[in-house]
């Protein structure tokens, strides 16, 4: 009988984020299972020498009353779990607002869940990803550029989130009325045993949450021991990035915590013959992994507003041709715009509008629609390996695909690995998957999914 004591377990606010979190995990040996539901006890059975779970949500596109709907009962099952840490798991970029996926919002539910009297350590740098927080202000890398988050080419212009305030204290004080202290750079230098006393100071001071700083690896080693080191009896819960996961890793391995007592044996996995990629996403970035797939000889199928607006039945023509491509052998890409000035996003809204969908509902509604296709594509195609684009698009896509759990199989690009589906529907169990967050992956990411193999 394996050991499947379990060291972590997190709930992330979107499935690429949530991908991102189990994929720090897994490539340090944890072996992590991300679940779309809390796992029951027999679920987990199933997965030798699982040391970490997590639950992949979609609470970042979601308004405050819906984000509590589907936390209250989330958080309620994770802080029994048995875990000494459980984890909210932003984004890296931290995006949220008052009115869509407030981080303040969900650390005020999830608290009901915990001790009372528990600060909340938040921690949102990750080096490994380009993001870094320095003296309470985040930046976050583009290409070969690191930009402060109010001036990030991408983030500054989210459509649904801007990131006007690079201040992560400022920023969240405007979604929770809190006093948010700082654990600094400064205050992170030294021996560890003088950190510790330093931070334990803080957690018994008068801020009810505490960021950490996070400029380099060596910084973040250290905010994972005391994360670590401060947890007790009872679970404490934490708030950030994947950066939680890459420091408490890294602490683990210092302090030489097995990663499992008897690790499942590692697939082997072959490169794709052809595949399906399927964006939802509006960034540059995806823009430019759109453009490179078609140079790249992808077949490129743009759907259009009238088509995603339908609520009805799907498109005939675009799924059939889409089979069509796929049984010949080719690849193809699926989109719905070609970065954020693209003229189809407004005319998407307006015709979602005039159907009474607003916001957040029409977020969820565009990647239903997707999902519904992918699987149905999936079945006709007989396709075995497919990326999503879009952090949001991700989770309602998934959601529809009929699936309990997924496992990476494979490192791709920082952030976004390749997945293997768990469900109980033969159709879909054991396929392939990447989920990519807009600001994530290199310009030739679809083509890097389609060859990745095993060694």
């Amino acid at each position: 009988m394996a050991d499947n004591t379990l060291l972590l377990a997190f709930y992330g606010d979107d499935f690429t984020g949530s991908t991102d979190a189990m994929e720090a995990l897994a490539k340090s040996g944890y072996r992590t299972v991300l679940f779309l539901a809390p796992p029951t006890a027999e679920l987990l059975r199933r997965f030798e020498g699982i040391r970490c779970v997590g639950v992949a949500g979609t609470s970042r596109a979601k308004a405050p009353k819906d984000m509590e709907e589907e936390l209250r009962p989330i958080m309620k099952e994770l802080a029994v779990s048995g875990a000494p840490l459980v984890h909210y798991k932003t984004c890296s970029t931290f995006d949220s607002a008052p009115e869509v996926g407030s981080i303040g919002h969900a650390i005020r539910v999830s608290r009901d869940y915990f001790p009372s009297g528990q600060v909340v350590p938040l921690l949102v740098g990750a080096p490994a990803l380009g993001r870094y927080t320095v003296f309470g202000n985040h930046f976050a890398r583009m290409k070969d550029e690191t930009y402060r988050l109010d001036r990030h080419p991408v983030m500054s212009r989210h459509p649904i989130t801007p990131m006007d305030e690079a201040d992560l204290r400022l920023h969240l004080g405007k979604q929770i009325d809190e006093s948010i202290g700082l654990m600094n750079i400064l205050e992170l230098e030294g021996a560890f045993v003088d950190v510790l006393r330093r931070y334990k100071a803080k957690l018994t001071g008068s801020d009810s949450i505490v960021l950490h700083d996070v400029l380099d690896d060596e910084r973040l080693l250290t905010s994972g021991g005391l994360l670590w080191e401060t947890a007790g009896a009872e679970p404490q819960f934490v708030v950030g990035s994947s950066g939680i996961e890459y420091a408490l890793t890294a602490y683990w391995k210092r302090i030489g915590l097995e990663a499992t007592a008897s690790a499942a044996k590692q697939p082997n996995v072959a490169a794709a013959d052809r595949i399906l990629a399927v964006s939802g996403s509006a960034s540059p970035v995806s823009r430019q992994q759109i453009e490179t797939a078609l140079a790249q000889g992808f077949h490129g199928i743009r759907i259009a507003p009238e088509q995603i607006a339908d609520g009805g039945s799907a498109p005939a023509e675009l799924i059939e041709e889409t089979v069509r491509r796929l049984r010949e052998g080719q690849d193809v890409v699926l989109y719905t715009a070609l970065g954020p000035d693209d003229p189809a996003i407004a005319a998407t809204r307006e015709k979602l509008a005039a159907a009474g969908l607003q916001g957040n509902e029409s977020g969820e509604f565009i990647g239903g629609q997707l999902g519904r296709w992918t699987r149905r594509i999936v079945r006709e195609a007989g396709l075995r390996r497919v990326v999503i684009a879009g952090g949001d698009t991700s989770g309602f896509v998934m959601k529809e695909m009929g699936g309990y759990g997924l496992e990476m199989l494979l490192p791709v690009s920082p952030g976004a690995p390749l997945c293997k589906l768990y469900s109980e529907d033969g159709e879909t169990d054991g396929l392939e998957v990447a989920l990519k967050g807009g600001q994530f992956g290199s310009p030739d990411y679809f083509m890097k999914v389609k060859t990745s193999a095993s060694e």
